[in-house]
């Protein structure tokens, strides 16, 4: 299980943790924060990832991207247009499933999401849809 975030990580690991399913193949590329010796927050480590650089560097400089070659099936979930790029650049890719997340100005980006995205879920954060998927297919 890949997990690629423009969030930050030490967050994510933290919520997959007290979920129970942080498991060895779970991988977090993200913003991980950086503390001094106090606590006190001073930065991020590595290169800063946002929604317009998901297919750039920030990926493929990792030793995870080379793993990732070996995978044809990939599952994309988004929470905007620019997520659309994330799977750019992985090599065999045979199919992408992309699932968006359409949360706020509904009305304004519905038609472009459904022209974009395989499944367009509104105002929908449970995760359920792609548990489902993920469940009928591991």
């Amino acid at each position: 299980m890949f997990i690629f975030s423009a969030g930050l990580g030490d967050v994510l690991e933290e919520i997959i943790r007290q979920a129970g399913v942080y498991h060895p193949n779970v991988k977090v590329v993200s913003n991980f924060m950086e503390f001094d010796e106090h606590g006190v927050l001073k930065g991020f480590k590595g290169e800063l990832i946002h929604v317009y650089n998901k297919h750039d560097g920030a990926l493929k400089n990792t030793e995870y991207f080379k793993q990732l070659k070996d995978n044809c099936n990939i599952i994309l979930l988004g929470d905007s247009l620019g997520d659309l790029n994330m799977a750019d650049g992985v090599p065999n890719v045979e199919n992408i499933l992309k699932i968006g997340f359409l949360n706020d100005k509904v009305e304004e980006r519905l038609e472009k999401y459904l022209d974009s995205y395989d499944i367009v879920l509104v105002k929908d954060e449970t995760l359920e849809v792609p548990n489902s998927i993920l469940q009928k297919i591991l």
